[in-house]
């Protein structure tokens, strides 16, 4: 055998047992890692701020989340009994606000597509700071009087990227807090 055949024959003599070698190293050093009597080894806990609010409850599978009026009937929110709003509709200078409450990256913006009643709605949104509230939710405004805000009036659906899917049911609540809006032309 000349010089490269004998290289590639003993190239291809020792790579397996290379390759074995680095596979059982691979395997004995996660071991080093597994999880110990009080944790994972290594491990480090960190303690949660003490203003920060504990995990809600799991919602019962039957649950119904349902619209409340608020603040005098300048406002409506949808969500479920005990847990934060999903959805507010408020009534601010002649235009109606919608706030998705969900977690928005600082200065994102997206469609809220929202669709129901024979409308469809791809309502512009911002990452929106809440005063006293920690983060950033999707808030974006509509005149109160674009007949499209009729899908409010009735049972809808809305999709956000990153905020998920929404399924809203009919209600008198935020119809009513739609026509005062556009009636006033300011609250």
């Amino acid at each position: 055998m000349n010089g490269p055949e004998k290289d590639e024959a003993l190239i291809s003599r020792i790579a397996p047992a290379l390759l074995v070698l680095m596979l059982a190293a691979c395997s004995s050093s996660s071991a080093t890692t597994t999880a110990g009597v009080d944790g994972p080894v290594d491990a480090v806990r960190v303690a949660m701020p003490a203003d920060s609010a504990p995990p809600p409850p799991a919602r019962a599978e039957d649950a119904k989340g349902a619209w409340v009026s608020v603040s005098g009937g300048a406002a409506a929110r949808f969500g479920y009994a005990g847990e934060a709003p999903l959805l507010t509709l408020e009534c601010r200078n002649g235009a109606l606000v919608v706030t998705r409450s969900v977690a928005a990256p600082i200065g994102a913006e997206a469609l809220f597509a929202l669709q129901g009643s024979g409308y469809i709605l791809r309502l512009p949104v911002d990452a929106t700071a809440q005063p006293g509230q920690r983060g950033y939710v999707w808030q974006g405004s509509i005149a109160a009087d674009d007949k499209r805000l009729t899908l409010f009036k009735a049972k809808f659906a809305g999709t956000l990227p990153g905020g998920g899917h929404i399924e809203v049911p009919a209600s008198d609540v935020p119809g009513a807090l739609i026509r005062r809006c556009a009636g006033s032309g300011a609250a």
